[in-house]
């Protein structure tokens, strides 16, 4: 049922803003989390609430807040309709953009702008970031303005859509789009702090960045070109391995179906330096490999590993699970028919698969490519563990960062850079791959049955995957034994000590001590995980929602921020954030918050198209059956779309939280002591060479997240598309089968 009252959402959210001016403080609390000094909303300034700011402590320009929302307020007495819709737009824009440019504009140092200071003179008062009380009332604002569009004649009148339209575009604008333009703008900066574009270019063009050094008999090449050359041959290798894999499990014996599940699986269940790790027990200085040349042929052991060849080893094996992942999707999606029409036509097995078969796998191949170099690119574990001398754009911005040279200019400058790749290799996909048409599925069943793999083709892909499988257990089952021997190299004897210096627990004169060095971390990345998972799941699906069925102006730019941060590598994000909520008005580095908000965003295109696919799959005859009955959208999407996404849902939520725990390059400078997370601790203990703690750890990792990936198994299952298996004997043309 709709509300009694038109205007009691407006009433609800202005009255929202306005307790929020009195009941909660309104700045970030330096030490402590704001909610717990509500008893002292009326004390000093450091946590009085929006109201004494105002008059007590002599902070003026938050007045513009409070007036905004009064007279948000006052329209409730108005009749629905386009002259409420301007007051309220009025009223917000007045009462947002004066809060938002006041926060910019004056910080805890008083002006933020020298301009400002020249103009104005020096200002009496200073505040510090933006807290419980100020958020409340600005989001209150930002959703009353949209009420006010909405009333305007826009989004059809919707208050629901509108708010969620308006209110979504924010958090992206606040969170992603904000971040990254104030990250990449910091190469503009000079060293005195004035804008110069000849600043970028002298960043950018550095030998250190694009010098060919390597090529004329020198050390090594720029950082640029190293980047560029692993990422172009991880994922060429990634597509490769990943396409022969999809072949064999969709088209070859079913006997690997379930073994090359599993292997699927172990990129998302694993951090990403796992198989670094891994690989050097295997051909590090101390590794298997050196120890059977030294004692079989003298051959001193060696670094040899170490640089560009074993980067691009532990990527390749690290990412084409992945690109195995999207490939098989896409080899289930040929239609027999397809391929049967062809052979009736008398083209031979081979010349099907070459001419039909493999052009209609080129959307999955252009996205495969795409996501390994991006995953390439991003990636900051393998490189940090198995790369030595040789230095990629993701480790040269950490060091950027958190080296003793501290150079936000220089870690900007190669954010653009890595940007830059990125986007170019999306860009190119896109053009590649045009307006050509690669639909095979659709509402009609296709009961062909799926082409055998001609037989130079079967022997190439049972050749290369085969041992490749072998090898990847191979890889990881060393990791997992790593933590279980006293000393990789030296002594192999069983031991469970490094499980006991991470996770032992002991008694204490008051009970159970969490005695482990690891558990700190572990709890905390549970906590920060859990609390991301479910947000960026909902926020996903709303986004997906808003997209599939709602058509506004501007849904384009709505859509690319939504997705900017696929497209942006993990650690450009972890710098974007430490760049620009360090100062107010979001003064958030060092909190938990901000690992929650870059986890969140950082994984909101997980849920984004994981919505998108499901809401492709539900007629919007069920929406519009629901409007008619006289349902609003918000009921609509309550109780007809959501309990019919639940699948979608799930995925989102358990795949975010998986993602939350093993991510490492987004949040790499996010960290503090007190909110170390597991990835950290474990690149820490890596560092320092003992890697026995760090396999111990990795292998608590794997076992929970194991059990995480078997529950979105069990509960989600598997695509069907009632495609016959061979063999089987015709169906009649009554049956229901064969439809999707």
């Amino acid at each position: 049922m709709r509300s009694s009252s038109p205007n009691a959402a407006i009433a609800a959210w202005a009255g929202l803003g306005l307790l929020a001016y009195l009941g909660l403080p309104w700045y970030a609390l330096q030490d402590g989390n704001g909610l717990a000094a509500i008893g002292q909303v009326f004390g000093d300034d450091t946590t009085a609430n929006g109201l004494m700011q105002a008059t007590v402590y002599g902070r003026a320009w938050l007045w513009l807040g409070w007036l905004g929302l009064g007279l948000c307020a006052a329209t409730i007495f108005m009749k629905p309709g386009r002259a409420q819709g301007t007051a309220l737009v009025a009223a917000g824009t007045l009462g947002a953009l004066g809060l938002a440019a006041s926060g910019f504009a004056i910080g805890a140092k008083g002006w933020s702008f020298e301009w400002l200071n020249a103009l104005f003179g020096e200002l009496g008062r200073t505040q510090f970031g933006v807290g419980w009380g100020g958020f409340v009332a600005l989001a209150s604002l930002v959703v009353l303005l949209a009420f006010g569009l909405a009333r305007q004649g826009r989004f059809k009148g919707d208050l629901f859509i509108s708010g969620a339209v308006v209110g979504c575009g924010a958090l992206l604008a606040v969170f992603i789009l904000f971040p990254v333009l104030k990250a990449l703008s910091s190469a503009f900066l000079a060293e005195d702090g004035r804008f110069a574009l000849s600043a970028l270019w002298q960043r950018v063009a550095s030998d250190r960045n694009f010098g060919l050094g390597c090529l004329a008999g020198g050390v090594r090449c720029g950082v640029a070109w190293n980047t560029l050359f692993i990422g172009l041959l991880t994922a060429g290798a990634t597509t490769v391995l990943g396409t022969l894999m999809a072949l064999m499990a969709e088209r070859g014996s079913k006997r690997y179906a379930r073994p090359l599940n599993m292997l699927a699986m172990l990129p998302i269940i694993t951090p990403p330096f796992v198989v670094g790790l891994g690989l050097i027990l295997l051909f590090g200085r101390a590794g298997i490999a050196n120890q059977l040349l030294e004692s079989l042929f003298g051959i001193a052991p060696s670094r040899w590993f170490y640089g560009w060849f074993g980067v691009w080893v532990a990527q390749t094996f690290a990412f084409t699970p992945i690109a195995f992942m999207i490939m098989r999707g896409v080899v289930q999606g040929v239609a027999p028919s397809l391929e049967e029409a062809a052979q009736t036509l008398r083209a031979s097995p081979h010349r099907t698969f070459t001419s039909v078969t493999l052009p209609l796998l080129k959307p999955g191949l252009a996205n495969a490519f795409l996501v390994g170099f991006i995953e390439s690119m991003a990636d900051f574990g393998n490189p940090i563990v198995v790369g030595g001398q040789f230095s990629v754009l993701s480790t040269e911005i950490f060091f950027a960062i958190v080296g003793a040279q501290y150079d936000q200019g220089r870690a900007a400058s190669l954010a653009w850079i890595l940007t830059l790749f990125a986007l170019a290799v999306f860009a190119i996909q896109r053009a590649v791959l045009g307006k050509q048409s690669f639909t095979t599925v659709s509402g009609k069943g296709d009961s062909g049955i799926p082409m055998a793999l001609p037989p130079k083709v079967r022997r190439l892909v049972y050749g290369v995957a085969l041992p490749w499988m072998a090898f990847t257990l191979l890889v990881y089952l060393f990791a997992f034994a790593g933590g279980f021997v006293q000393t990789w190299g030296r002594d192999y004897t069983f031991t469970l000590n490094h499980f006991r210096t991470a996770f032992s627990l002991e008694w204490g004169q008051f009970g159970m001590v969490w005695a482990g060095t690891a558990w700190n971390s572990f709890f905390t990345t549970i906590k920060l995980a859990a609390i991301s998972a479910p947000m960026t799941a909902a926020l996903g699906l709303m986004i997906a929602y808003l997209l599939a069925r709602t058509e506004f102006k501007g849904q384009g730019l709505f859509e690319f921020s939504a997705l900017l941060a696929f497209a942006i590598p993990g650690t450009v994000l972890g710098v974007s954030y430490i760049l620009a909520f360090n100062v107010p008005p979001f003064e958030l580095t060092g909190t938990g918050l901000i690992i929650v908000l870059c986890f969140l965003f950082r994984n909101l295109p997980v849920g984004v198209r994981a919505g998108t696919a499901a809401f492709k799959q539900l007629d919007k005859s069920l929406d519009e059956a629901s409007l008619m009955l006289r349902a609003s959208s918000l009921q609509t999407l309550r109780y007809v779309v959501l309990p019919l996404l639940k699948p979608a849902l799930v995925a989102a939520l358990v795949y975010s939280f998986v993602r939350a725990i093993t991510t490492v390059s987004a949040v790499i400078f996010l960290v503090t002591a007190e909110n170390e997370l597991a990835t950290t601790y474990i690149i820490g203990r890596v560092g320092n060479g003992d890697y026995g703690v760090a396999l111990a750890y990795c292998t608590v990792l794997i076992v929970m997240m194991s059990a995480a990936t078997a529950l979105i198994q069990f509960v989600v299952g598997e695509r069907k598309l009632g495609r016959r298996k061979s063999g089987a004997r015709a169906v009649p043309i009554t049956s229901t089968q064969g439809m999707t």
